[in-house]
């Protein structure tokens, strides 16, 4: 996959994202149009892109890209899997290696992460104030798992939708300290559930346009 392709990827992922970060997205996107464009319209030369030859011309690259993209707070599987599949993988691989990314980092969130930002702010006034609001933000997610318990979490999860995710759901276990062996198959079969809908939007998407 040449360079352009790969910006038209970070553009469409950008301009997905603007609800949430909707200035800077918007113009990230705007710049990766333009990066694209003239991408495009330039004369090939034989050292262009050599830097992304390893992911883009390799298929252990292109798993290890797509592995990375999943493990990504906000992109998560939502932006791994038509990454996957953008860069020539098919569609199962694409799949499976999206779905390692994204919950190979939750384990490590419901164990430490609470322990880390408390440790931090014990240290700094000014983390203290960082964690605080990044407690009460997951806290207002919540109310679903606290309402409906197993499965508020699994829906949580399940949404591919900004704010939702793996991480929102790892991180609402760990702020409520749910327990790792009732958190994370909850967060795993959400995981799985917003894989298909995303696969299944991702061949919609490819499929009109081819």
């Amino acid at each position: 996959m040449q360079r352009k392709t790969l910006a038209l990827i970070l553009a469409v992922f950008m301009l997905m994202l603007s609800p949430v970060f909707s200035h800077a997205s918007q113009v990230l996107a705007a710049s990766a149009i333009e990066t694209a464009q003239a991408e495009a319209t330039a004369i090939p030369t034989s050292v262009s892109g050599e830097e992304w030859s390893f992911f883009t011309d390799s298929t252990v690259g292109k798993v290890i890209l797509t592995v990375l993209v999943a493990m990504v707070p906000v992109i998560e599987l939502r932006g791994a899997i038509p990454i996957g599949i953008g860069l020539g993988l098919d569609y199962y691989t694409a799949i499976i290696f999206s779905l390692i990314g994204n919950i190979l980092p939750v384990p490590f969130i419901i164990l430490f992460f609470r322990r880390f930002f408390e440790w931090l702010a014990e240290k700094s006034k000014i983390f203290g104030r960082i964690w605080k609001a990044l407690r009460d933000r997951t806290m207002r997610k919540a109310e679903i798992v606290d309402k409906y318990g197993f499965w508020g979490l699994c829906i949580l999860v399940a949404i591919p939708l900004p704010g939702t995710g793996a991480w929102t759901g790892a991180m609402v276990a760990c702020v409520l300290d749910i327990q790792m062996k009732k958190s994370f198959p909850a967060i795993a079969v959400g995981v799985v559930i917003a894989a298909v809908i995303v696969s299944a939007l991702s061949w919609i998407g490819f499929d009109v346009i081819a």
